[in-house]
């Protein structure tokens, strides 16, 4: 217990963390504690701008693409989440990185009229950027949509979802619109196959998933209803952890292996080859010369014996 306090101790007045909180353990080990340290760092001091769609557009399909660049923040090195909001309604996200060349680009379903895209970005500790992006007015207008309430939304409270390997990640999806029942296919960004559910009314559907590997994760949620009208969702998951360092180029996240092929060149047996090609050549020359010449002798023989 002391040599617990002096280190606890140690670490707040070094300053790397802002508090430390003692955490239950179900199944405590002997003699042994669980820490929480929580290290301070400032908020994202810039701001994701969308490029497109252009401010003004017109549509009359949906989902559209909105992209953009992610502010270059000063305070981290670490990727931001930005999401995009459509009319105060979060409507997607991404993460946004030197990785992905500093830009976002993903696809918001809109709201049938006047759609104010607007963006927010996050940093690894959840903090808000201290200043905001611009926003983008759009409109969309759809003859098909001839009901009132026909049209779908897909939305979340959260951008950004966590769990551990091994653990069931839940994320609560918010439906709303649409005519019962519904179909909804998941894909969770790790190869897996999409995740097939049927849901008889609207309102908030609880998805559960379970990543095998560390890694950061794209996912897609699409929801028809019974006459065909679509939304479409797209969130930034984690799996806590180191990603490995095998997998595709997305980070390893579904944990595929790559097989790498070094081609050694080996120099000596072909000198050696080279050093014995002209002796043993030498000799079977020689060997068929004798055989030659003891044929010929015998030949000659025969015909002194005629």
């Amino acid at each position: 217990m002391l040599v617990l306090g002096v280190f606890a101790a140690s670490l707040l007045m070094s300053g790397h963390v802002a508090a430390i909180t003692p955490l239950p353990d179900p199944n405590p080990e002997p003699d042994s504690y669980g820490l929480e340290a929580e290290k301070p760092q400032p908020p994202p001091n810039s701001a994701a701008t969308i490029v497109t769609p252009n401010n003004g557009a017109s549509y009359t399909s949906s989902p559209i693409t909105v992209s953009g660049l992610c502010g270059g923040d000063t305070n981290s090195t670490d990727p931001l989440l930005v999401e995009v909001y459509d009319n105060d309604v979060l409507v997607g996200s991404e993460m946004c990185s030197s990785v992905t060349s500093g830009s976002f680009s993903l696809q918001v379903s809109l709201f049938t009229g006047a759609n104010v895209l607007t963006t927010q970005q996050f940093d690894n500790l959840n903090q808000p950027s201290t200043v905001t992006g611009n926003s983008v007015t759009v409109s969309y207008n759809n003859a098909s949509f001839q009901a009132f309430g026909t049209l779908i939304t897909l939305t979340s409270d959260y951008g950004r979802r966590a769990a551990d390997p091994g653990q069931t990640l839940t994320w609560p999806i918010l439906l709303s619109g649409g005519t019962g029942p519904y179909a909804f296919s998941i894909d969770w960004g790790d190869g897996s196959p999409a995740q097939l559910l049927s849901q008889p009314l609207a309102g908030t559907i609880n998805l559960d998933h379970v990543y095998n590997q560390s890694g950061i994760y794209q996912v897609t949620v699409r929801v028809t209803d019974v006459n065909g009208v679509s939304a479409f969702l797209q969130l930034v998951a984690v799996a806590n952890g180191q990603p490995s360092s095998s997998g595709n180029g997305s980070g390893s996240a579904n944990g595929s292996k790559n097989t790498v092929t070094i081609t050694k060149v080996t120099w000596w047996p072909a000198v050696v080859c080279l050093i014995l090609l002209f002796p043993t050549f030498w000799l079977g020359r020689r060997s068929e010369l004798i055989s030659l010449h003891r044929k010929l002798e015998k030949d000659a023989a025969k015909y002194k014996e005629l």
